[in-house]
């Protein structure tokens, strides 16, 4: 494959539009020489598969905020078994026509977002990455060929969570972006060939939210077990009940589930669920870890397979 493709971040406003910042991608030959080096690297052996999670992750302001969310988190990443490593597919990496991996070995804090208070912004998570699991990545992905870059790093969808879930930044984590010109059948396929890692220790997680419309946010509600408009409570409940008979047929043709045309008005943040649910095992259960809504509308859910 080429050695260059468009990937941006998106607009943070409204309906996502791929920005006019152009990224050049590397090949893994860039990282060449730090894989050599962390061939070495000794790991333990995981005592079982890794399981796979999903994350709503909300505002940006989660970092930074004690509330019953990040409580949640903070406890969840106490529960779970230690990862050899985390490979986040968020809703704010994507890419057009070609699908990244993150090859850093000291990946950045990306900030990217506006018009918040600058404690935000003075936050770091300066977790390692994992170059070595990175390029097996590359060559587990069948559905596509997968670009090794480094010029990337960890956005908000990744290092928000990851403050309270992993609090010391200790576990090495690397990123994969979202062609965002393929359909959702593509992501969940995607996801399946992202299985075999967990097999190696790797804590495979998507971050987004099922229900995402920042045009129709009920800003200063009080965060809650319910949604504050009906299309927002009717598909968070209808991906709820796909989840409990594992129809995930449905949860791909999520555009047909009720409420979907406003709860999924871009499917940016949705996507990343579809990485979740192709990488577990069709037989894995979801867990439901936390359920709630953030300003009105954004669906919180967080799930766990394995």
């Amino acid at each position: 494959m080429a050695g260059k493709a468009n990937f941006s971040d998106i607009e943070r406003q409204g309906a996502p539009e791929l920005g006019r910042r152009g990224f050049v991608m590397g090949t893994a030959l860039g990282a060449t020489a730090v894989l050599a080096s962390l061939a070495s690297r000794a790991h333990a052996a995981p005592q079982r598969r890794m399981p796979v999670v999903f994350i709503g992750h909300g505002t940006p302001m989660n970092a930074i905020s004690d509330n019953a969310f990040t409580r949640r988190l903070a406890a969840w990443g106490r529960e779970l078994p230690r990862p050899t490593a985390i490979l986040s597919v968020s809703a704010h990496w994507l890419s057009r026509g070609a699908t990244g991996v993150g090859m850093q070995v000291r990946p950045k804090t990306i900030h990217d977002f506006g018009g918040f208070p600058q404690a935000l912004f003075d936050v770091e998570y300066p977790a390692p990455g994992h170059p070595s699991l990175a390029s097996e990545t590359v060559g587990a992905v069948r559905q596509t060929p997968v670009i090794a870059t480094e010029q990337w790093g960890l956005d908000h969808g990744t290092w928000s969570v990851l403050k309270h879930l992993y609090p010391k930044a200790d576990i090495p984590v690397f990123q994969l972006s979202i062609d965002y010109d393929k359909p959702a059948a593509f992501h969940y396929a995607v996801g399946r060939d992202l299985a075999v890692l967990r097999d190696k220790g790797v804590l495979v997680m998507g971050s987004g939210n099922v229900v995402h419309n920042l045009r129709a946010t009920d800003r200063g509600t009080p965060d809650g077990p319910s949604a504050s408009r009906p299309w927002a409570q009717s598909f968070d409940d209808a991906v709820k009940s796909a989840l409990a008979g594992r129809d995930d047929r449905a949860l791909v043709d999520y555009a047909k589930l009720e409420g979907a045309s406003t709860a999924v008005a871009t499917p940016d943040h949705y996507y990343p669920f579809l990485y979740a649910l192709g990488a577990a095992g069709t037989s894995e259960r979801a867990k439901t870890v936390y359920e709630g809504f953030q300003s009105g509308t954004l669906s919180m859910r967080c799930l766990q397979f394995g």
